[in-house]
């Protein structure tokens, strides 16, 4: 009698084991999968080459993006060249470094840019008018610059190779106006 109840916990046992496997497999698989905060940004990957326009004249720049600590952070690293020309009688190189990290309790993805001119601007992405074609930031702090201004970052997709960045600013009580457009083609 005794080894007729053990046969019978055991074969219970197993049951049960194999239950809590197909149910544990079950409840798995119809849970949906959250779609990773770097989705947006992840078309940046790799380097890229453009032809730049705006306050500064007519030039190239050369970018660079890649995720750094432990895949925490897109870092972007920017070169932008205007030869002297009659806009510009001096030219100028610009370079800035960039990071987008995502935040976790705003659910949003974070923009800081560094302007060796010592400039650090914070933007954050806005969800209402970015998609998944174009990715608006927009300014939320200043360092070194007057808190007043305001600025937007806005990434057009016009394919899985090209990208058409606009950078805008707004002066105190002005609004928004164009200071460069970029039109980026990958390179890697």
């Amino acid at each position: 009698m005794a080894s007729t109840i053990r046969r019978a916990a055991g074969s219970l046992t197993v049951l049960l084991m194999c239950y809590l496997t197909f149910y544990g497999a079950t409840v798995r698989c119809q849970q949906p999968e959250q779609p990773s905060p770097w989705e947006p940004v992840r078309f940046m990957l790799g380097e890229w080459k453009g032809d730049a326009r705006g306050a500064s004249g007519t030039g190239t720049s050369a970018r660079t993006y890649a995720l750094v600590l432990k895949n925490r952070y897109l870092y972007e690293r920017n070169v932008s060249t205007y030869p002297p020309q009659e806009s510009n009688k001096k030219g100028e190189v610009h370079e800035h470094w960039a990071f987008i990290s995502y935040d976790r309790a705003r659910k949003r993805l974070v923009l800081r840019q560094f302007h060796q001119e010592g400039f650090v601007n914070q933007y954050v992405m806005d969800p209402s008018v970015s998609s998944a074609n174009r990715l608006v930031f927009v300014s939320e702090t200043f360092e070194n610059l007057d808190p007043a201004w305001k600025a937007r970052e806005s990434y057009d997709i016009t394919s899985a190779n090209e990208f058409i960045e606009t950078f805008e600013v707004a002066e105190p009580g002005k609004t928004w106006e164009v200071y460069s457009r970029t039109q980026f083609k990958r390179v890697k």
